[in-house]
């Protein structure tokens, strides 16, 4: 765990101003989709995990009384108030924190958020279990992760072609494997949706700052990826750059309140 914690905080605290200007991390239709499902109330204390560049924070700071954004890396979150407290925003506080083991009391928040970030934690299940732990009994969870397909040579190209741009990578998991774990940790799902993002590939390249050897293989492996693979990125050159696609899984659940 240790080393994998180390490798996440060097990989993120070298490129953490690249994440807080990432179009691909700033906006989107799965983030706008969260904010309509979720339908945040006024009053309400919310915990964004892992907030990377504060995109989500920001995005429901607005809405509610107070966020507390954590990640695992001080340079995330540092990048993270700078950006957020130049927009004039003083509602986010900031906390350095792992989001399998959260440093919070049980039932602290009406809303636990978390965005493109699970496939670099250690223990999804328990990352999920931890949701719902700090959610008051009818609060809620809203997810966002990186989705591959249920076929499984599919899922580990995906995977491999992931790990190979950021070692920090862990697992992308399917959406079946999602939802064992939030109905496991005792959560309601009211809502999955799925989401195509196009990716500019040097814009996604860059966020990690890879060699150009490195590069090069990336590009060779989705040029030349098997039918499953190619199927899902869809690779395409469009106006002399190359785009591809992944999916993401948006899941959002309620922990049910006790019988009385």
């Amino acid at each position: 765990m240790t080393d994998l914690h180390d490798l996440v905080k060097r990989q993120f605290g070298l490129n953490a101003e690249r994440y807080v200007s990432s179009t691909d991390h700033s906006k989107g239709e799965s983030l706008d989709r969260m904010l309509e499902l979720v339908d945040p109330k006024r009053d309400w204390r919310v915990l964004d995990i892992a907030t990377g560049g504060g995109h989500t924070a920001l995005a429901f700071s607005t809405r509610v009384s107070e966020v507390v954004a954590t990640d695992l890396t001080q340079e995330m979150l540092d990048a993270a108030e700078r950006f957020i407290r130049g927009k004039g925003v003083t509602n986010v506080r900031f906390s350095e924190a792992d989001a399998c083991s959260l440093p919070f009391q049980d039932g602290e928040f009406e809303l636990v958020t978390c965005r493109v970030a699970p496939h670099h934690f250690a223990d999804c299940a328990r990352f999920v279990r931890e949701m719902a732990r700090v959610l008051k009994p009818g609060g809620i969870a809203a997810m966002i992760d990186n989705l591959v397909p249920e076929d499984r040579p599919t899922a580990d190209f995906i995977n491999d072609f992931e790990k190979y741009r950021d070692p920090s990578h862990v697992r992308a998991y399917t959406a079946t494997a999602w939802l064992r774990f939030f109905q496991d940790a005792g959560l309601q799902i009211n809502a999955t949706e799925t989401f195509r993002k196009a990716r500019d590939f040097e814009a996604w390249a860059g966020l990690q700052t890879v060699s150009d050897p490195v590069k090069a293989e990336l590009k060779r492996r989705l040029e030349t990826a098997p039918p499953g693979a190619a199927e899902a990125l869809a690779p395409e050159w469009r106006g002399g750059r190359l785009f591809f696609y992944l999916t993401e899984i948006l899941v959002v659940a309620r922990r049910t309140p006790p019988h009385p």
